[in-house]
């Protein structure tokens, strides 16, 4: 396949992402200031002027820096743009960090989006999952089913390269950003979420981002942190001088141990225990 090709069937997506957006007369774009969902709101808004919105939700594992980019972009760009309290820690269930704990999340955080579109006069809620989100564990995509929830880059047949493509032509500053995931998918199914574990996951994050590492995870074991950052960043910790500072300051955050994850940053390694059981499970039929 030629790259002319290639260009055309991306710009064909995008097209098709637009009449999408358009059928909906008015939308809110549930905003995180994501890669995704940055491309979602700037072309809902390219497509639908004043009819689109932003809705951002806000808790305590929602990294103030997300939520203060959010705001940013949406004040320099003129968009209307709603805040909701979501806190999942006080969602029945969701402390314990069950299997489905995305889906716990999921539900209670679009019923009031549904609540607020529904006094705001607005038609339809939008989500920024893309097409590569098909392939992995992603309980809150059932949320997004039974609540009626639109995905529109799904729909449209965009995976994330091909979004941060398009993101890059519209000149949107999020078209290399890292991904980013909620802050309680850190934590091994089955321990406890709570508000300080949250905030040591998340300082510890804001640390090695600080330090210039460009993706980055912190996993949490109990008192264990594990730390996933790109392959090829994986060399810096040969520095004792830097291995030494980090440790001291998570140890400061509360973390009794401080490992580094040799096979590098990826998308939901706390699956990858459950791929274990079902593969032990089958074993035994």
């Amino acid at each position: 396949m030629t790259n002319q090709t290639q260009t055309d069937i991306l710009h064909e997506k995008y097209k098709k992402l637009k009449a999408i957006l358009a059928s909906y007369g008015s939308v809110a774009v549930a905003f995180s200031s994501g890669v995704d969902s940055t491309f979602l709101l700037d072309t809902a808004v390219d497509v639908l002027g004043d009819k689109a919105a932003a809705v951002t939700a806000v808790s305590c594992s929602f990294p103030k820096r997300e939520r203060d980019e959010a705001q940013e972009y949406c004040k320099a760009h003129g968009i209307r743009h709603y805040i909701v309290e979501s806190e999942e820690l006080d969602i029945d269930g969701f402390r314990h960090n069950p299997v489905n704990r995305c889906y716990l999340c999921k539900k209670e955080l679009f019923t009031k989006l549904k609540d607020l579109t529904a006094r705001e006069g607005i038609r339809e809620i939008a989500e920024g999952s893309n097409l590569d989100d098909n392939g992995d564990y992603r309980p809150g995509l059932l949320a997004v089913a039974e609540l009626g929830i639109r995905s529109p880059l799904r729909e449209a047949g965009l995976g994330k390269e091909e979004i941060r493509l398009l993101s890059k032509e519209r000149n949107l500053s999020t078209w290399d950003k890292p991904s980013y995931a909620c802050l309680s998918s850190r934590f091994v199914y089955g321990e406890e979420i709570t508000e300080k574990k949250l905030s040591m996951v998340d300082q510890a994050e804001q640390l090695l981002i600080d330090l210039g590492f460009r993706q980055v995870r912190v996993r949490i074991h109990g008192n264990l942190a594990r730390i996933e950052v790109l392959p090829d960043e994986i060399a810096r910790f040969s520095d004792a001088a830097l291995r030494r500072s980090i440790y001291e300051q998570l140890h400061g955050f509360g973390f009794a141990y401080v490992t580094l994850d040799l096979m590098g940053y990826r998308t939901g390694s706390m699956n990858e225990v459950l791929e274990g059981r079902q593969a032990a499970a089958a074993g035994r039929t």
